[in-house]
């Protein structure tokens, strides 16, 4: 699983994580009804709120939840699952970007895809879902094409871009794509108004998950000789802290725009756990009800945690480091690895059911969809509990 919006079971409340995991099947049913069994592994958590947002705009819920048979994520119980548009769409729009992800994994030649065979059948894979994805969106009105170019687009720019090159001229072909999907859930739940904030609100959303992404991988990159566009551009992590809160109150602000039927789910999730997940990248932390002083997530592990003198070379980093030593930063797996892990952290249920897990992927330590182990004491969902934000010291209102 993958995706910067991963809210824990302790703060979404017993509702409101119902309908979360009722997305999260949704997307990965989806997936495997239209596209095939093996296409389940490009669900993350980020595609699902195309599926949120739809939902949240829709005048009725009839028809737009079904019950799923047994799964080993849910401890082999049934549950109830969104179906609809929205979940297809979300599924279009993650089997299009996974279809580009593993193109340019091809073309990097990143671990096992060096290898001819190997990289043969992944543009095979590609392809197939990049067809797989195209005929999705065709099915609910939405082109892909948009997508496929904001992906050609972005290894133009990045080969163009270098120091004193802004940031956002990196991250516009993301923004792109994303004002794109968002917006069409307006189309699809019958609410044109809805259109022009919520691609406000995508464009936003696009730019923070390239931030957050650039941020988190960095150090690994720099490692790895990989490119990354703080550090092509140059732009100081402060820079990427200030564009990443100017997002974040962009996309609050757009929120309020749009007109919403039950928006709670998707309020909280790109209002609130969108503002954990910054804070998260850069290794800091806002909630005011965290445990200890180390914070509800332990001691910061991002760019911003304390680097020593001892590591005078660490870029951008204006903090020391009290403990000394440089964090481990573990290899990232290749795509065809990265598939057999997550594979089996599905038949295991340790993506669902343990309180941390590794990334298939990335290796970076993941929350279990059902961990509580968040250390957070506030309300089980601010949105959910309570007449306001006030528990969150947040700027807007539910």
């Amino acid at each position: 699983m993958f995706g910067i919006v991963r809210p824990c079971s302790h703060r979404l409340g017993e509702r409101l994580k119902t309908q979360w995991m009722a997305h999260l099947c949704g997307l990965c049913l989806a997936l495997r009804g239209d596209h095939g069994q093996f296409a389940r592994v490009v669900t993350n958590y980020d595609g699902l709120l195309v599926s949120v947002l739809t939902e949240a705009q829709a005048e009725s819920a009839t028809g737009r939840r079904r019950t799923a048979g047994p799964c080993p994520l849910r401890g082999m119980r049934t549950a109830s699952v969104a179906q609809g548009e929205g979940a297809r769409l979300a599924a279009a729009v993650s089997l299009v970007l996974a279809s580009a992800k593993v193109r340019d994994h091809v073309v990097d030649g990143d671990g096992l895809l060096a290898r001819r065979p190997v990289a043969a059948a992944a543009r095979r894979v590609a392809r197939s879902w990049g067809r797989a994805g195209e005929r999705g969106g065709a099915a609910v009105g939405f082109d892909t094409a948009v997508l496929v170019d904001a992906v050609d687009r972005q290894a133009g720019i990045e080969t163009l871009a270098g120091p004193g090159t802004s940031l956002l001229t990196v991250t516009e072909p993301t923004e792109t794509a994303t004002a794109a999907a968002f917006a069409h859930t307006a189309v699809l739940a019958g609410r044109p108004g809805n259109a022009a904030p919520l691609a406000e609100a995508g464009r936003l959303f696009g730019r923070l998950a390239h931030l957050l992404d650039a941020v988190e991988d960095q150090a690994a990159d720099a490692a790895a000789g990989a490119w990354n566009p703080l550090t092509a551009t140059r732009t100081p992590l402060t820079e990427a802290r200030r564009l990443a809160d100017d997002a974040l109150h962009g996309i609050r602000l757009a929120l309020k725009d749009v007109d919403f039927t039950d928006g709670r789910l998707a309020h909280l999730l790109l209002a609130h756990e969108l503002e954990r997940s910054v804070d998260r990248a850069f290794g800091t932390s806002s909630c005011g009800h965290a445990h200890g002083p180390e914070g509800a997530f332990g001691p910061p592990t991002g760019p911003y945690a304390p680097q020593g003198p001892a590591h005078p070379d660490a870029p951008g980093n204006p903090y020391g480091n009290p403990f000394g030593g440089e964090p481990p930063h573990p290899e990232k797996r290749g795509f065809w690895a990265g598939c057999a892990v997550a594979l089996g952290l599905c038949c295991t249920c340790k993506a669902c059911c343990a309180d941390e897990f590794e990334g298939p992927w990335s290796r970076k330590r993941r929350e279990g969809w059902c961990s509580d182990g968040c250390g957070c004491d506030c309300c089980s969902s601010c949105c959910d509990g309570c007449e306001c934000c006030e528990c969150c010291a947040c700027d807007c209102s539910c």
